[in-house]
């Protein structure tokens, strides 16, 4: 097992986070499944989370607490002692490079869902557009919802009452740069596959601290504080009920 990592960045937290803490004496707390890189633990930290992440393969970049090992295994063992979960499953599987070079990769949605459910715990899972008819009513997020200029889009199966409202998604007027390429004025990247132009991915996406093979995988962490919030807001209401 990796020992847990030092917090690099420790955020001031949102006015439900603040108000958990005076409710419950302690931060509400987030387990990122498949976590990789971190780009939604960023997120989920922004938003007021104490975050802990879990993945099979070492992950040093990785900027909060972290421990190495299966997923699926840590949840069923420990998910139910955190107040939010959530998994992004490798989306190798289901992704169009994947299918067209026939590679085989295992699919874990359904697997993980079944654990997500034994935990009594809130919980969103993610995954790509190939993944969406394995998903239970998705909302799908999308870079320019956060003002981001990227069109990287993901979708969000949530759980065990944890809902999300589905976003107006405007129409896709900039050009994207041809995979793989630099990107030209005026284009956005699409930062996927072995993309050049990490620097700007990484100012674009919101994640200075990740490589190529973080960056082509990541949510950008805005859409884990747009998760987080609602998350919170959701948390805060229960707890209060069961409070009074």
């Amino acid at each position: 097992m990796q020992q847990p990592t030092a917090i690099r960045r420790v955020p001031h937290p949102t006015a439900l986070a603040a108000l958990f803490l005076r409710l419950f004496g302690r931060m509400p707390t987030l387990l990122d499944l498949y976590c990789c890189q971190g780009g939604a633990a960023k997120g989920y930290a922004d938003a007021g989370f104490e975050v802990t992440g879990a993945d099979k393969d070492p992950q040093p970049r990785y900027p909060y607490r972290f421990v190495q090992g299966d997923a699926i295994a840590f949840v069923l063992a420990h998910g139910a002692g955190f107040d939010f979960i959530h998994a992004s499953p490798p989306c190798q599987h289901d992704t169009e490079c994947q299918r067209i070079q026939r590679n085989s990769h295992p699919d874990l949605i359904a697997p993980t869902r079944t654990a997500l459910e034994t935990t009594g715990r809130p919980w969103v899972m993610e995954n790509v557009r190939g993944a969406v008819p394995k998903l239970r009513e998705p909302v799908m997020l999308c870079a320019t919802m956060f003002g981001l200029a990227n069109y990287r889009h993901r979708f969000f199966e949530t759980g065990a009452g944890f809902t999300l409202d589905q976003p107006a998604h405007a129409v896709h007027r900039v050009p994207q740069a041809k995979m793989g390429r630099p990107v030209p004025p005026g284009h956005y990247g699409q930062f996927v596959g072995n993309f050049s132009g990490v620097p700007l991915a990484r100012r674009v996406l919101g994640v200075p601290w990740m490589n190529r093979d973080g960056i082509r995988e990541c949510i950008p962490p805005a859409y884990a504080e747009h998760i987080g919030r609602a998350a919170l807001a959701l948390l805060a209401t229960d707890r209060m009920g069961v409070a009074a």
